[in-house]
């Protein structure tokens, strides 16, 4: 398991959210309060952003060491602000190597699409190499298979999405997230009822969209916050809430979109489940 974060609204300075909360990343990292399956989040992080001026792919810095230990993480943040940013810590699934490539959040540079995409993942594909690696793989077009530089179940499922997206250009994020949860599911089933969990965060840096999903209960926690004194014109999904605040919990099997305008809304999404 790891820990995530998503923010869209106004601009804010990145260390506002990745490192001065009571519980930021920083702290989720090495104490986690509603992590199952870990203790803490110690094999690399990143965060990526989008420019709030510039119409560029977003921006990435990620790394293999734990976060606590960069030196140069809070200067970097210290200056940088976004609208639209997305942050990571990691917890490494065993047998899934601690590396650059394996290095969250991926991105979509590279892949001819309309808008450039970040994306990040909290959960795991049971026994993923020994099971559904080479059938998620083989469900792919060239292109996006290509794509996949690493080893992880969390870039082969950006891997399902990026697929919707790129062959299906009519989609819309949202649709494509759906869409690939349940292929994921469908080849789950088929592979001998493979249980998966899949927390995601995904944005073209105009909207963000998260599901909070497993194929049985229950499924990694997720909160949103929106309206709060300190971001009054943002809107903030965590894995676990960052301050003190009026953090709603996302319902499991459920998709949640906040858009340029920053109206949340919440789909409940019926994946094909079998456990």
């Amino acid at each position: 398991m790891c820990r995530l974060l998503g923010y869209l609204g106004s601009p804010v300075q990145v260390d506002q959210l990745l490192c001065e909360p009571p519980h930021s990343l920083v702290v989720q990292a090495y104490q986690p309060q509603e992590m199952e399956s870990a203790l803490m989040n110690a094999d690399g992080f990143g965060i990526g952003w989008y420019h709030p001026q510039k119409n560029a792919f977003p921006y990435l810095y990620r790394q293999t060491t734990p976060i606590w230990s960069d030196v140069n993480l809070p200067q970097i943040t210290r200056y940088v602000e976004s609208g639209c940013l997305l942050g990571y810590v990691r917890s490494a699934t065993p047998g899934l190597a601690v590396d650059f490539s394996n290095c969250q959040p991926f991105s979509s540079e590279g892949l001819s699409l309309p808008h450039p995409l970040l994306f990040t993942h909290n959960g795991y594909i049971e026994k993923f190499r020994q099971t559904l690696y080479r059938p998620l793989r083989l469900s792919l077009s060239d292109e996006v298979y290509l794509h996949i530089h690493g080893t992880t179940d969390s870039e082969h499922i950006f891997g399902l999405i990026l697929n919707q997206l790129y062959t299906q250009p009519k989609l819309s994020l949202a649709q494509a997230v759906e869409t690939a949860l349940n292929q994921l599911a469908d080849i789950a089933q088929a592979q001998g009822n493979i249980y998966f969990c899949a927390n995601i965060v995904i944005s073209d840096g105009q909207q963000l969209v998260a599901t909070r999903f497993a194929s049985r209960s229950p499924a990694p926690s997720l909160y949103w916050l929106d309206h709060d004194v300190n971001y009054p014109a943002g809107t903030i999904i965590a894995s676990e809430p960052l301050f003190e605040g009026d953090w709603k919990k996302c319902p499991e099997q459920s998709i949640i979109r906040v858009g340029e305008d920053g109206t949340v809304n919440i789909n409940q999404v019926a994946p094909r489940c079998y456990l």
